[in-house]
């Protein structure tokens, strides 16, 4: 690691193959280009924690290369061939929300998209997402897949009270 790899300032990535993780990694690129930062691309990943009735992993399962495999391919879907940023890729054994968290320390910002591949898919904001937001290091950015803007329920509108 050379002094401008240690100096470079560094935006953070979470992602999981969704369509607004991919969204983000590309707003995320594009970020890197205007600030001259490098872009550090996270994958986490954990053994299933469960109570009550589970699926079994085969104990041959390469969970961390799974991850290997959904960062590699997000870099790829989401980047051109010769993309104009320093791209970090790195996969962390943990669950998302902690993991970012951790890899945030230090960077300028943290981007994530609004929602991954779980929960209620009418949601504007995932719960990885919230979690960052309200814990994170540094600055947060939630990016929004245009999908997950046309599903969003429209609030209802708000109403002046009547005079009596």
């Amino acid at each position: 690691m050379d002094d401008r790899t240690r100096t470079m300032p560094r935006i953070v990535v979470g992602v999981d193959g969704s369509p607004s993780s991919l969204d983000a990694l590309r707003w995320a690129v594009e970020q890197a280009r205007v600030r001259g930062a490098a872009v550090e691309v996270v994958a986490c990943w954990q053994y299933p924690v469960a109570t009550g009735w589970t699926v079994p992993i085969a104990a041959d399962e390469d969970l961390a290369g799974l991850a290997r495999k959904v960062l590699d391919d997000s870099i790829a879907a989401a980047t051109e061939a010769h993309h104009p940023v320093e791209i970090r890729p790195r996969v962390v054994e943990a669950g998302a929300a902690p993991g970012l968290l951790d890899a945030a320390r230090g960077a300028e910002l943290l981007v994530v998209g609004s929602r991954g591949h779980g929960g209620f898919t009418g949601a504007l904001l995932g719960s990885v997402g919230q979690h960052c937001v309200q814990h994170a290091p540094c600055p947060v950015v939630v990016v929004r897949h245009p999908r997950d803007r046309a599903a969003a329920v429209p609030a209802a509108p708000v109403r002046a009270p009547q005079a009596a």
